[in-house]
């Protein structure tokens, strides 16, 4: 089940072929992918775009699922628990920035996601 987001991240193929790639490799290009969909939509609203602004917003929405779907709450613990509660809260603010026009709460998940992707880049995989 915890590897249900990571399956259908697979699918989408937006970064060549991940179907080799280990879960913590696929995590860190989602992680990767976010933050830059995050600046283009960043980027959109400074010019006025709306239309790329929602796009791009919208593949940061379905890329915080999946990574919301990844998540083993079972065995995961506390970790697993306050990520998702931190997907759901950079979920939650990137609509209402996209609602409202304001590059600072897309500032703002962003902060926190590359916080996140800070602690991921720097797990040890064995």
């Amino acid at each position: 089940m915890a590897l249900l987001g990571l399956q259908q991240y697979r699918k989408v193929g937006a970064h060549g072929n991940l179907a080799e790639a280990s879960p913590y490799q696929v995590v860190q290009v989602m992680l990767d992918t976010l933050l830059s969909r995050i600046a283009e939509a960043s980027g959109h609203l400074d010019r006025g775009e709306t239309a790329a602004k929602g796009e791009k917003i919208g593949k940061a929405l379905a890329i915080i699922e999946a990574l919301m779907l990844g998540l083993d709450k079972e065995r995961g613990g506390d970790v697993a628990q306050n990520l998702d509660r931190l997907y759901d809260y950079a979920s939650r603010t990137l609509l209402k920035a996209h609602l409202e026009n304001r590059s600072d709460l897309l500032k703002e998940v962003s902060s926190l996601l590359r916080e996140i992707k800070l602690g991921w880049d720097g797990i040890a995989v064995a």
